[in-house]
């Protein structure tokens, strides 16, 4: 079978292009996709969506699920940094698309998400909530860079970073999901365990969608190469080996960013339970309604990046970020309501223009693995993050100030980024990194 028989032809697909074209045109929000397109990106999208919901729920429910396992404040970050580290694990899940296919670990990856989070709405006492929610982020981990893997391979280079936002914002909704019901907690049967319940339907209905999933085109031809690996390890190896450079610059990135991040995206509806008195209902509010102008970030960075270029643009997000986020935890007022939707805003900006640099930087043959060393350098960044906030809680006796020491780490991601980063807007993904077979 011939790689060239499952392209798209632009004369083929011409008239849906500019059809849908014209269509995005009128929101403004939507480049001219065909039909094939179209169908790859709506299934990919699906992945990361629950893997949010999941996120958001530990974070708004943190302190009904910490009253409801009787977890001391002293070890809430301890906690919250094993959960983190569960992503670790997905350095054994998604190298695999490297070897067995994008479309196929996709398929995977969903069944075990899926059974973790029941066993987190099962779980008897803090340590196997903990143990399956680790889990849990593992194979979800792996969802998240297969399905960025994905967009980036097969969407064409003028678009490539905007369609990387606009899958960043609808992966983002599952937070408004997640914070719709927070709004029912005290309603809902079993609490915080019912809104984990609540996943598990509509994770069933998307799996078979993903088997209308086509395989990725540079996958396919690489595979047909016969560059077939027995080592699962090996594209790992071969990226330390061939790109230490570019794997260096976005692992510290991705270090930094969600060493400074972590502890206020976990705390913040704590913080304003406890420091504004404010209930699950008004936090669920401002959530829905300032976080549908906060996830624009992701659409807005992806269009400013494709024009303005990458570097610039992400070093400026990746600055403003952590700004907005001492606002947040230090304005004694409501104006923490403006502080938290730019912090969002500027927080998922950066977002799409890391997640866009991890797979634009590596090879086809390499990209998935590439992905998981971000995910891999965030996790640990994110763990160490939440550890020195419980340090600091212990020094300083407040959560809220130590967020605020923690954040500053936060602010050496731009400086990097904007010193050794390349553009690699609008160029094709072979002239930014020719595949390693060929270069050496």
């Amino acid at each position: 079978m011939k790689i060239e028989s499952h392209q798209p032809a632009d004369e083929a697909e011409g008239a849906t292009s500019a059809t849908i074209g014209r269509r995005g045109a009128l929101l403004g929000l939507f480049p001219p996709l065909n039909a094939r397109e179209w169908r790859i990106f709506g299934i990919a999208a699906t992945a990361g969506f629950f893997d949010n919901y999941d996120n958001a729920l530990l974070s708004l429910a943190l302190k009904q699920i910490q009253n409801g396992f009787g977890i001391a404040e002293a070890y809430l970050g301890g906690m919250l940094s094993i959960v983190r580290l569960g992503y670790l694990l997905s350095l054994l899940i998604s190298p695999l698309a490297d070897v067995l296919g994008r479309r196929r670990l996709l398929l995977y990856t969903i069944a075990g998400y899926t059974l973790f989070t029941a066993l987190s709405a099962l779980a008897p006492g803090a340590k196997s909530f903990v143990a399956a929610q680790c889990l849990a982020r593992a194979f979800a981990g792996a969802e998240g860079v297969v399905a960025l893997v994905i967009i980036a391979e097969e969407m064409r280079a003028g678009v490539r970073g905007w369609m990387i936002g606009l899958l960043g914002a609808l992966i983002a909704s599952g937070y408004g999901f997640a914070a719709i019901a927070f709004a029912f907690i005290h309603r809902i049967p079993y609490g915080w365990r019912g809104l984990y319940a609540l996943a598990l339907a509509p994770l069933i209905i998307i799996a078979p969608l993903r088997r209308l999933l086509p395989e990725s085109h540079r996958f396919e031809r690489e595979h047909q190469k016969g560059d077939h690996r027995s080592n699962l390890l090996e594209p790992l190896v071969e990226l330390i080996r061939f790109s230490p450079r570019r794997l260096a610059m976005i692992t510290s990135v991705g270090f930094l960013v969600s060493m400074g991040n972590n502890p206020g995206s976990y705390l913040y509806a704590k913080y304003l339970q406890e420091a504004h008195h404010w209930s699950p209902a008004k936090i669920s509010t401002m959530v829905l309604l300032g976080g549908a102008l906060g996830i624009a970030g992701n659409i807005v960075a992806g269009r400013l990046s494709d024009r303005f270029g990458r570097r610039v643009m992400g070093s400026l997000f990746t600055l403003l970020g952590p700004l907005f986020t001492l606002w947040m935890y230090t304005t004694p007022n409501d104006s923490v309501i403006a502080a938290w939707i730019l912090r969002l805003f500027f927080d998922t900006a950066a977002a799409t223009i890391v997640s866009a640099y991890s797979a634009e930087l590596f090879p086809t043959s390499h990209r998935a693995s590439a992905g998981t060393a971000l995910i891999a350098a965030s996790t640990l960044g994110g763990a160490l993050g939440l550890v020195l906030e419980s340090v600091f809680y212990g020094e300083t006796g407040s959560h809220w100030i130590a967020v605020r020491y923690v954040t500053l780490f936060w602010l050496g991601a731009p400086l990097i980024m904007y010193s050794f980063f390349p553009e690699t807007a609008g160029r094709e993904l072979e002239t930014i990194s020719p595949e390693i077979a060929s270069a050496h």
